[in-house]
């Protein structure tokens, strides 16, 4: 295990937090505009930069096979969030979300996502500890999601859940229809009411907390560090919002990448449940290391892109 010091985790949170709002200061100081494919570019590339960098660190300073299982750990979760970005299309759609405003939706939605997922970790991690059995219950729950991603027809499916919550909020608190900026309370006749705005922000932050309930297992498949769970799941959400603007015109591209992510989860599921049975004395079942994971992830994700890109290219 990790030795990771309390000053250590308060600095990383502190970091990330610290990172959030310097990029949304900098977003705001240009005012309301929409973003181009350009600054979407720029924007991932300084994350992935800034989680190669992390990793890089990790390796040096904690060991190779740490800085592997955050690297594993962060692709996984990495190509996850790709796959949660065809939710996030048809959520803005549903609530028609001005493309100028979409980007403070989102942020307000990842820091949901970072403080329901670090619960989730903690929650984990301790079950994990006490109860080698939750190996099986992880393992079989990705297997189940395995095989519902590689039957699954498209990605309008959970579309279908997304905004349960949000619309029983409608219900409930007081709403306009109209957007007021990116204002999440306007003002009306003296009185205050909610605009959509707040309802499209739960619709996200509360849709990712249903796709923690696949990704978090699955990184606990690959580590049993809290540590490097947290810190691969807070990088890969980080650079999730200019992602979204980055790929919105790519994802209907990405024809075959539910199989890709069935095969990672399904791999991966397979794992947990080998590694239960070895840790309850089963000497036949193969535990495989962090390196053949890696394989298995990378391959699968590229060999998914490159038959989607064929497959798409020779429609058009």
């Amino acid at each position: 295990m990790l030795d990771v010091s309390p000053y250590t985790w308060i600095a990383t949170i502190g970091g990330l937090v610290l990172l959030l709002a310097l990029d949304q200061w900098i977003v705001h100081r240009k005012g309301e505009h929409e973003f181009t494919v350009a600054e979407a570019t720029r924007w991932v590339a300084f994350y992935v930069a800034l989680a190669v960098g992390f990793g890089a660190a990790l390796w040096l300073v904690a060991g190779h096979n740490a800085g592997a299982e955050f690297f594993a750990g962060y692709l996984t979760e990495y190509s996850l969030s790709v796959d949660n970005l065809f939710v996030f299309v048809i959520i803005m759609s549903s609530f028609a979300v001005p493309r100028a405003y979409q980007h403070k939706v989102l942020l307000v939605g990842i820091a949901i996502a970072l403080v329901l997922r670090g619960i989730f970790i903690a929650v984990g991690a301790a079950a994990i500890n006490q109860f080698v059995w939750v190996f099986f219950l992880f393992g079989g729950f990705l297997l189940y999601t395995a095989l519902k991603l590689a039957t699954a027809a498209d990605h309008d499916e959970p579309g279908e859940r997304d905004s349960k919550l949000a619309g029983l909020l409608g219900r409930v608190l007081p709403t306009v229809d109209d957007y007021d900026g990116d204002r999440v309370m306007t003002k009306i006749d003296g009185k205050r009411f909610f605009t959509p705005m707040l309802l499209v922000m739960i619709a996200i932050g509360s849709t990712d907390l249903l796709f923690a309930l696949d990704s978090i297992p699955a990184i606990f498949g690959l580590t049993k560090e809290p540590y490097i769970v947290f810190t691969a799941n807070a990088f890969a959400l980080m650079g999730l919002r200019q992602l979204y603007f980055l790929l919105d015109g790519l994802l209907d591209r990405l024809v075959y990448l539910s199989k890709g992510l069935a095969v990672i989860l399904g791999f991966i599921g397979v794992k947990l449940v080998f590694h239960a049975l070895h840790e309850y004395g089963a000497d036949w079942a193969p535990d495989f290391g962090i390196a053949v994971s890696l394989g298995v992830i990378v391959v699968a994700l590229l060999v998914t892109t490159v038959l989607s890109l064929r497959a798409t290219r020779s429609v058009e």
